[in-house]
């Protein structure tokens, strides 16, 4: 879908509201929306891409989740803490996230981003989010980013404590040796994006058969993205 500069930017206010926060400093919001490709056709005018806020993002998200994590699970082992969070800001989480707030209508991108589906690109949508939060708080402050965060993550965050940080994989794997299955297989579909942002697709066989397909920015998250969904479908199919 072709879209220009004022609808974009238009969508920002849209995107402001779903967050519940409205910026002080918009050209916090442009920089945030901004991808490096759309940066780099306009180099003459000096406009910054959203890598270093999403930098700044990846780290305050971290922070808030890791917080949060300490107070409502006290007596939680370190190990335990670390695999719920990853599994809550995981690449294919934050971009679900982004696609909930339609984060994609508002981003700018190159024409060759744009021609190749950008706006749906699962890393660029979860990139976009990061640099939204590094926005937030570089505008407004640690309660203002987090006002805007918890509520996205807080029922992720509650699911993945249900399951006390247990891995997909291995959930997965117990439940095809109770029913007696074949243990599933992990097959690498696609990699895809330049060498720094790697995206993997792996696809989950059991029995010959392919159930959840899974992306990440490692091997290790994309297998565990397709045991989620194949867990998922087990779950409806039963």
């Amino acid at each position: 879908m072709k879209q220009s500069v004022t609808t974009v930017k238009e969508n920002w206010q849209n995107l402001e509201e779903s967050l519940g926060y409205c910026f002080q400093e918009r050209a916090l919001l442009e920089e945030a929306m901004t991808h490096r490709s759309y940066a780099n056709e306009f180099h003459t005018e000096n406009l910054p891409d959203n890598e270093r806020l999403e930098f700044l993002g990846d780290v305050v998200l971290d922070l808030i989740i890791s917080q949060y994590l300490m107070i409502t699970l006290p007596s939680a082992p370190e190990g335990e803490l670390t695999q719920i969070r990853a599994e809550v800001v995981s690449l294919p989480s934050l971009a679900r996230l982004a696609m909930s707030l339609d984060v994609g209508s508002g981003l700018q991108l190159g024409k060759g981003e744009k021609s190749s589906g950008g706006r749906d690109k699962p890393s660029l949508l979860a990139d976009a989010l990061e640099a939204l939060f590094g926005a937030i708080f570089t505008d407004g402050g640690f309660d203002a980013a987090k006002a805007a965060i918890m509520p996205l993550f807080v029922p992720l965050l509650q699911q993945a404590s249900l399951n006390d940080g247990q891995d997909f994989k291995s959930r997965l794997q117990e439940l095809l040796q109770r029913t007696q299955r074949e243990l599933p297989l992990y097959k690498l579909i696609e990699t895809t994006g330049p060498a720094h942002e790697r995206i993997y697709q792996i696809d989950v066989l059991i029995d010959d058969r392919t159930y959840g397909s899974g992306q990440g920015r490692t091997k290790k998250s994309a297998e565990q993205d397709a045991a989620q969904a194949t867990l998922i479908l087990l779950d409806e199919n039963q």
